[in-house]
């Protein structure tokens, strides 16, 4: 069973660098980019660029670049009309040599706002109108393990030519929240509908025992969905909980992908029978309904060993 994200996700697993790939529908205030990487031992430098072209030479509204030369340093600048702008300049570099890390660009009207491992780390002002900008470019010395492209205006992407199955797929146009604590708990405004997504990016620590993700029925504690990933036992449950009484338990998958000090990307998306679950483009398992007042599930829960990157809807 392919998976196609949902419009408004735009994500890619394990790419090859350099990575240059379109901003569906072009940059806007609320567009989040989330980069997680590897820098390679001997790395001298790598960047990251919002482009208005895909190639050399197009005008950079924002260009950061760490550099390693003996005065570890990250460069912020920005190229427009075949010149370099005027560098800003941050000493030192919280990206490691053969470290992982995660980076994130939350756009906003006023400038790019640059996190790294959950700790803000850079804001850099607009320099080109951001509807000029409609391309991402990574380069240099660094492996991506993942990139992902929330936010953006899906009309304006289906307008661009990302159509056909998509289509029929209810747009992400909901709350991102980035590194939540646990127990984590949300509610869906409106109550769940057919071919809505959620997004959860995680990663399982070696501790990990047990962890679950509900869709509850908040007035009566009901849950017609409980998914329960148990790292330690290699058994990913699926359960209901309604009027008071736990129902018989699903386990069968093909493939488990929540394997303990591994990162996973996991879509959920709803119908009106049955629940979909993807995990790194991967379809893992479906959950047939045991109730079908649907739109009553109206909280998204999270609790357990594992550590949240992101939830998005």
């Amino acid at each position: 069973m392919a998976f196609v994200p949902a419009p408004g996700y735009h994500p890619a697993y394990s790419p090859i660098v350099p990575y240059i790939t379109s901003i569906p529908g072009g940059l806007r205030p609320g567009v989040t980019v989330y980069i997680r990487a590897t820098i390679a031992r001997s790395c001298n430098r790598f960047c990251v660029e919002f482009a208005t072209g895909q190639y050399d030479g197009s005008d950079v509204a924002f260009h950061m670049n760490p550099r390693y030369d003996g005065l570890d340093r990250t460069i912020f600048n920005s190229f427009k009309d075949n010149e370099w702008g005027e560098e800003e300049k941050k000493k030192g570099t919280p990206f490691k040599s053969g470290r992982q890390f995660e980076l994130v660009f939350q756009i906003t009207k006023n400038n790019y706002q640059v996190i790294v491992d959950g700790h803000p780390y850079y804001e850099y002002t607009h320099h080109i109108p951001m509807e000029r900008v409609a391309w991402l470019r990574v380069k240099g010395d660094i492996s991506l393990q993942a990139v992902s492209i929330m936010g953006y205006d899906a009309g304006l992407a289906s307008k661009g030519g990302l159509v056909g199955l998509t289509s029929l797929l209810q747009p992400m146009t909901g709350q991102l929240w980035y590194n939540p604590h646990l127990p984590f708990s949300a509610n869906i405004p409106g109550g769940m509908t057919p071919k809505k997504t959620f997004v959860i990016k995680g990663f399982v620590p070696s501790s990990s025992k047990s962890f679950s993700i509900n869709f509850k029925i908040g007035s009566t504690g009901d849950i017609p969905v409980h998914i329960n990933p148990r790292p330690s036992k290699n058994v990913v449950a699926r359960n209901a909980f309604l009027n008071g009484v736990w129902g018989a338990e699903e386990s069968e998958v093909a493939l488990n992908p929540f394997k303990k000090d591994e990162h996973f990307d996991m879509s959920i998306r709803s119908g009106d029978q049955r629940f979909k679950v993807y995990v790194n483009g991967h379809h893992i398992f479906s959950f047939e309904l045991r109730s079908r007042n649907l739109q009553q599930i109206d909280t998204l829960e999270i609790q357990g060993d594992v550590v949240i990157a992101y939830v998005y809807c």
